[in-house]
């Protein structure tokens, strides 16, 4: 396998341009289109069919903040179906931060292959995408994709005191810290000691 070839396995196999989210549908398949986006060059363009994501998050991990080169990273979560590449599906390129390589193994980091854009985080069942590149037309618009909560907010570079919900890892699944809601905090704790309690009665059940 030459160079060229070992940095886009893929090549050889563009299967990946057939499925969700890569697919481009034609008009002819009665696309309902929402939203218009587009990297920083227009190479790559697409159109969403969903309004309001499935969630919207603000991350502070080391890796989003080296990755987009910002003290934190804007993302909202969409079905892999809600996109439609309209143009430049074949201008992207990947990376697997984890095992730092270039190959399409999920989960992966999409960007556009020109102007290198961050195009979406593709998941193994959904995706991330970046509010920022999508062109909304009104402030309404934009707020369907308002951040409602933070991640990692414990790496951060900057404090940002909006009174949204503050988690030190993943939402819901780890502790809420700083200027978090007091009911969303206190909810929390109670989730946390039904979930202990649920877990410890397992286990005497267990022993007997």
């Amino acid at each position: 396998m030459d160079a060229k070839s070992s940095e886009r396995p893929d090549s050889a196999n563009d299967g990946w341009k057939e499925r969700a989210p890569y697919s481009i549908r034609n008009s002819d398949e009665n696309v309902h289109c929402i939203y218009e986006a587009s990297c920083h060059c227009g190479k790559v363009k697409y159109q969403l069919s969903r309004e309001i994501p499935l969630d919207s998050k603000l991350c502070h991990c080391a890796t989003c903040q080296t990755q987009h080169a910002a003290p934190f990273q804007w993302a909202a979560i969409f079905h892999k179906e809600d996109t439609n590449f309209t143009h430049g599906h074949h201008n992207l390129e990947w990376y697997d931060p984890t095992e730092k390589s270039v190959e399409h193994k999920l989960p992966c980091k999409v960007r556009c292959s020109y102007c290198h854009s961050p195009i979406m985080d593709e998941g193994r069942n959904m995706i991330l995408l970046f509010p920022s590149l999508i062109h909304f037309k009104s402030t309404k618009e934009r707020e369907n994709s308002k951040p409602r909560c933070h991640m990692f907010y414990t790496q951060r570079v900057i404090d940002i005191p909006d009174g949204l919900p503050k988690w030190t890892g993943l939402n819901d699944d780890s502790d809420l810290v700083e200027d978090s809601p007091p009911e969303l905090v206190r909810e929390h704790a109670r989730a946390l000691e039904q979930r202990k309690a649920k877990e410890q009665e397992e286990k005497n059940r267990r022993k007997q």
